[in-house]
């Protein structure tokens, strides 16, 4: 199998319809080894049945906020697995109110939030665990078009991801030379945890399908295989990239057209549908 050997820690899942999960999954099926990380005691109880589901019993707590969390996570896996060749960064947050509404009225203390916790992370997550990063390895965080264009909504989160994106660059030039490699992934919406805090995301949904080449919204399964990609060796002369895995939706300059009927031009998009 193509990750036959392999061992990972993924970070960020929360359930069983989170693209973190999707990942775990695929690459669990192609033969790696996995470790999880949980945030609190309450989402502890939903990581653990999805740890034994993927033949793991290593899970640690991790706040990527949490600096004495960060400063022992290394030494914990080195203790459990030795070293590792891949991490998954599937962390972002931002309070709810910064979801909504204009952006201009974004408050200091949710774009602040927004940052460390979606943005930071992945370089302080990147920095701790390096001790324990085999030469080789891969490491991979989660992005969306929100980052690249304006996206209704998404506001705070959209800065964020851009600066996400421009972190992956910069972390792909500096662990260049020990032969690591820095990707994301910019998946198309999905109904998970994360994204019932965007407003009108049914819309969003809807607006996708009707309007990406492929007619259809992405899965987790559609981002799992795409990750594994990256995280395997298959990837190993790809670095530094945004890896768009959203039906070809990106690629559109403008909304799709159909003929109604009465043989007039509408938009190909069905709210009612």
């Amino acid at each position: 199998m193509i990750m036959n050997g392999k061992k990972g820690l993924i970070v960020g899942v929360a359930n069983a319809k989170s693209i973190a999960y999707g990942i775990a999954e695929q690459c669990h099926k192609a033969g790696a080894n996995l470790a999880f990380t949980f945030l609190n005691d309450a989402l502890k109880k939903r990581v653990e049945p999805i740890a034994t589901e993927f033949g793991s019993k290593f899970i640690y707590e991790l706040d990527v906020n949490n600096d004495e969390h960060l400063a022992g996570i290394a030494d914990k896996i080195k203790a459990d697995l030795g070293k590792i060749d891949f991490i998954v960064h599937a962390v972002a947050f931002a309070p709810k109110e910064a979801l909504e509404g204009e952006f201009i009225n974004t408050t200091k203390s949710a774009f602040e939030v927004a940052m460390n916790t979606s943005v930071y992370s992945l370089v302080s997550l990147t920095r701790s665990l390096l001790p324990v990063l085999n030469e080789g390895g891969s490491v991979l965080t989660l992005t969306y078009l929100g980052g690249a264009r304006f996206v209704p909504h998404y506001n705070v989160m959209g800065v964020a991801k851009s600066a996400l994106e421009s972190t992956v660059r910069y972390l792909a030039h500096d662990l260049g030379e020990k032969n690591i490699r820095v990707n994301a992934i910019s998946a198309g919406p999905i109904k998970t945890l994360a994204s019932s805090a965007i407003g009108d995301f049914r819309m969003i949904l809807r607006y996708n399908e009707a309007n990406s080449p492929l007619k259809r919204n992405v899965t987790t399964e559609d981002v799992g295989k795409s990750a594994m990609y990256l995280l395997s060796d298959l990837a190993s002369g790809v670095t530094g990239e945004v890896h768009y895995v959203d039906c070809g939706y990106n690629t559109m300059g403008m909304a799709d057209v159909a003929t109604n009927e009465k043989g007039e031009t509408v938009l190909a998009m069905n709210l009612e549908k």
